[in-house]
């Protein structure tokens, strides 16, 4: 006898987490929320996982790479407050959810992205996507008004901040002690300011180890 699993209902399960998850943890800048309704999440996490892929944790999406939760993205995008026609960087874009968003909402987005395979499956999505070390960021194409560091990091390197169009904005997840805290900067001048927002469980990014400070 054959057993047959259920196809997931996806489209029921994308309408659950923008209800459920999405609106009640402050999720509700409206071209977010519409971006996150329509785009197919399940499409960009590993085949294995895509039934978790509206969880709200992380979730694998290969090459030992993980894609954060819902209200991770969701917060940082609702508190960068993206607008049609601005150009935006996404750094470890990964297999490109995040970048599909964005895209969805109108910006021109690049992608930064260290893996070759998650590259290749961005692409296969229509992301544009540049492979590079992603604490170097991506200097042709800056200054991006938006920059996206999709994970967690230890630290925000100087040379992204540079990429910056003045006024732009940074959002990313920044490790402190153990705990992933949101965070959003914004440049002015040569000045450049960061304020957390949550603390919440973000995806590593690889590279981003904060440097060793010298000592005797």
């Amino acid at each position: 006898m054959t057993i047959y699993s259920p196809v997931p209902d996806y489209a029921a399960a994308r309408e659950s987490m923008v209800d459920t998850q999405l609106r009640p943890q402050g999720v509700s800048y409206p071209p977010v929320v519409e971006a996150m309704a329509s785009i197919p999440r399940e499409l960009f996490v590993s085949d294995e996982a895509r039934p978790l892929a509206y969880i709200d944790r992380t979730v694998p999406i290969g090459d030992g790479r993980s894609m954060s939760g819902p209200v991770v993205t969701g917060l940082l995008l609702t508190e960068l407050a993206p607008v049609r026609g601005e150009s935006a960087l996404v750094i470890g874009c990964g297999t490109g959810y995040s970048a599909a968003l964005l895209a969805q909402i109108g910006l021109e987005v690049t992608g930064l992205e260290c893996s070759p395979q998650l590259a290749s499956r961005a692409r296969d999505y229509g992301i544009h996507v540049v492979e590079g070390p992603l604490e170097q960021g991506l200097k042709k194409g800056s200054p991006y008004e938006l920059i996206l560091i999709d994970g967690a990091v230890g630290y925000i390197p100087d040379a992204i901040i540079a990429q910056l169009a003045d006024q732009g904005r940074l959002g990313a997840a920044l490790m402190d002690r153990g705990i992933s805290r949101l965070a959003v900067g914004r440049k002015a001048g040569k000045g450049f300011a960061v304020q957390t927002i949550a603390d919440a469980g973000a995806a590593a990014l690889p590279g981003f180890a904060r440097p060793r400070t010298f000592t005797f």
